[in-house]
């Protein structure tokens, strides 16, 4: 698998994984806020109404005391008075510890205060209470006890009432963060969902799709060259059984042509059919070459050699046409090849690149190199370009472009092409082409590239 693909694909999968660890830490964060709210929310409501009967239960005990000393006048019941007295006072201190309202603060700090005047009416009250008073007096007195007793007991109900206001406050702070979770938890959901999904695309992208087209053109290839091998079978039998009679018919006309006068219609005749069998005799070896190409033998040469060397055998010819042949060679590649077959190639093209241009034009051979993916790795070649001027190949020729004995041309034979693709695979390269009508044509040979020898 390419690097980079691995790459893609292990990011996605890290993605994922983050994404999944996210919603499982949500979901379990979100787990104890339910649970530390659920908690909460049960101690103080009952928090609440325990600090309202708490309070109320203590003063009316505390009425009570007073009201049984006014009777029986015990020292005892007045250190039992003192005694709660205390306990009460340290419990509305340890209350202002435990709150958390600045309310809650401000109630207490007020109940403080009224306890303490509540004690002043109390203590008058004891020490009236050893000497002789009248009705109206006492009466005043106990008003004075009661009317403290209900400010006290007023102020533990509005205690009370902070307690359950703090627990609306935290509830609707707990809404509103349970609504974040929410949100955090659907958007980690359509991440995950927008992550699957990329995956899935790259994965299709870059190894399900590759692979399709991969192997449809390897099951194209494959029949195509099924179809080769049989027809090259069938070719090479039909081009031997012709040889053999047509090396006859060639020796008799050989023999009838020393016997014939020059310029009589019989010898004119002759030379007619011997032209022919010059041209049967070249389908038949064209026939062989294909069938049966012979096997390379290699040498390494500078890339552009092949090229300088296709400009001196053709350039003179081509110039009869007004065709200019142009090589731009880039030093410093070599490749390794049979320098006569690979020749034979470069001469089919030119001349092929020559018949597209007809009269004025430009054929230019070139060199680059380039990395290309082969047999799923980067490979270094040397690709050599035969690029026209001409008229370039229209899409129905495109079709049939290597198929054998398919031509465009009058005396051509339809195996250039083919012969010429399956030398440069000899070579383990590969015959490649660009093309657009009215605009030319560019061919290119791509060879496996070599270090200098």
């Amino acid at each position: 698998m390419h690097p980079a693909i691995q790459l893609r694909l292990a990011a996605f999968i890290v993605a994922l994984v983050m994404v999944f660890a996210a919603i499982v830490w949500t979901a379990h964060t979100s787990w104890q806020r339910f649970g530390a709210l659920r908690e909460r929310l049960n101690s103080v409501q009952s928090e609440s109404f325990r600090i309202a009967e708490h309070f109320q239960n203590s003063v009316l005990e505390l009425n009570n005391l007073l009201l049984n000393f006014e009777v029986d006048r015990q020292p005892e019941t007045l250190k039992e008075f003192r005694k709660q007295y205390n306990a009460l006072n340290d419990w509305i201190d340890n209350q202002k510890q435990l709150c958390s309202s600045s309310r809650e603060k401000e109630l207490l700090d007020q109940l403080d205060r009224s306890y303490d005047v509540y004690l002043g009416v109390a203590t008058n009250l004891e020490t009236s209470a050893s000497s002789p008073r009248t009705p109206d007096r006492a009466l005043a007195e106990y008003r004075s006890v009661k009317t403290q007793t209900d400010h006290l007991l007023s102020l533990g109900i509005e205690l009370a009432n902070a307690h359950r206001n703090t627990l609306t406050a935290y509830i609707n702070d707990s809404n509103v963060s349970l609504r974040h979770l929410r949100t955090v938890l659907l958007v980690a959901l359509t991440a995950l969902l927008l992550l699957s999904c990329g995956l899935a695309a790259v994965t299709y992208r870059d190894l399900i799709a590759p692979l399709r087209v991969k192997l449809v053109e390897s099951h194209a290839l494959l029949e195509r060259q099924e179809k080769l091998a049989s027809l090259g079978m069938l070719a090479a039998g039909v081009a031997h059984e012709i040889r053999n009679p047509l090396t006859a018919i060639k020796a008799r006309l050989f023999t009838q042509l020393k016997v014939l006068k020059p310029g009589t219609p019989e010898q004119i005749d002759a030379e007619v059919i011997g032209h022919e069998i010059n041209r049967l005799e070249r389908i038949v070896k064209d026939v062989l070459l294909f069938a049966r190409p012979s096997e390379p033998e290699f040498v390494i040469v500078p890339a552009a050699e092949p090229l300088r060397q296709i400009e001196a055998l053709m350039a003179k010819q081509l110039q009869e046409a007004n065709i200019r042949l142009v090589v731009e060679e880039r030093p410093g590649a070599s490749i390794r090849i049979d320098m006569q077959q690979l020749k034979q190639v470069l001469i089919n093209l030119v001349q092929n690149a020559a018949d597209s241009i007809g009269q004025n034009g430009t054929i230019t051979l070139r060199t680059r190199t380039e990395n290309v993916r082969r047999s799923e790795r980067m490979q270094p070649v040397v690709v050599l370009e035969i690029t026209d001027t001409g008229k370039g190949i229209s899409p129905e020729v495109e079709k049939r472009l290597f198929d054998p004995f398919f031509t465009t041309k009058d005396a051509g034979t339809g195996l250039g092409l083919p012969i010429a693709a399956r030398i440069v695979e000899k070579h383990g390269g590969s015959l490649s082409y660009q093309t657009q009508v009215g605009h030319g044509t560019t061919f290119g040979i791509v060879l496996p590239r070599v270090e200098a020898a």
